[in-house]
């Protein structure tokens, strides 16, 4: 049987697995899955002004997997935080259902109809079992909403909105986050930030913290109301940044495989 650490590899792993198949649609977006190289070739060569500039090449076709598939491995990465995290959850908190881990509400569009948001993870106080955590978690929201301009406790708990990065500075992003960080107060639950890179512009911290917003940063910090790790270690009892650094070789391993084949013209 897979240990625990095992689980968490192929947890964070298997998304980004995904992108080593990604083929561009060059515009054909009816079109379920991507061209491959001879599709491709087809197209451009069949079209006097791409062929009469050499544009119907393998680098050609390289260049535009690489430039999508980056897109796509961010994304994957993201994806993966997003599992790991809710994992690490799940087993910190000793929740009876991973559903605790997760939760969502409806909205009303625009036109009129229903969608459902969902936040990527909760920790939820009724319903965790770990006494320590649930200690660590309350007195952390506790000392966290004093330093939010003295905002009243949440009596549910955390929702989480996980990221790989945050390195957008998209409006349009920020608001929609803001609007999910008001619904979270509405239900009685602190929004919170777990950004896994320490790549942040620091002007998005500042808007979040101002419309009541937590965020943890993936820094070495040891203050667990700014680190993402500090705050799995101290907190949840977990140390997120030790299970990076013992499996960061199998990790690159993967990674490497994926940007090599990306790169290639075809796999």
């Amino acid at each position: 049987m897979k240990n625990q650490e095992q689980l968490y590899l192929e947890t964070f792993l298997k998304p980004i697995r995904k992108c080593k198949n990604y083929r561009p649609k060059f515009g054909q977006g009816n079109r379920e899955k991507g061209l491959s190289l001879f599709e491709f070739k087809t197209l451009y060569s069949s079209d006097p002004f791409y062929s009469w500039l050499g544009l119907d090449t393998d680098l050609m076709y390289a260049a535009h997997r690489a430039a999508g598939g980056m897109t796509s491995v961010y994304r994957q990465i993201g994806i993966g935080c997003e599992q790991l995290f809710r994992a690490v959850l799940v087993d910190t908190t000793g929740y009876t259902s991973p559903e605790f881990a997760t939760w969502s509400y409806t909205a009303k569009t625009r036109s009129g109809k229903s969608k459902t948001l969902s936040l990527d993870g909760r920790l939820k106080l009724s319903e965790i079992k770990n006494q320590t955590v649930l200690s660590n978690v309350k007195n952390w929201i506790k000392d966290y909403c004093a330093d939010l301009d003295e905002v009243t406790e949440p009596a549910n708990g955390i929702v989480f909105e996980v990221r790989q990065g945050y390195k957008s500075k998209d409006s349009k992003r920020q608001n929609a986050d803001i609007d999910n960080a008001t619904v979270a107060w509405a239900n009685d639950y602190l929004p919170v930030f777990a950004i896994f890179s320490s790549q942040i512009d620091s002007d998005i911290v500042l808007r979040y913290r101002n419309n009541r917003c937590g965020i943890l940063i993936g820094t070495s910090n040891s203050n667990s109301q700014v680190s993402l790790y500090a705050f799995c270690e101290q907190v949840l009892g977990y140390d997120l940044a030790n299970f990076f650094e013992c499996q960061s070789t199998a990790i690159k391993t993967e990674i490497h495989d994926v940007l090599e084949t990306l790169l290639s013209a075809e796999s």
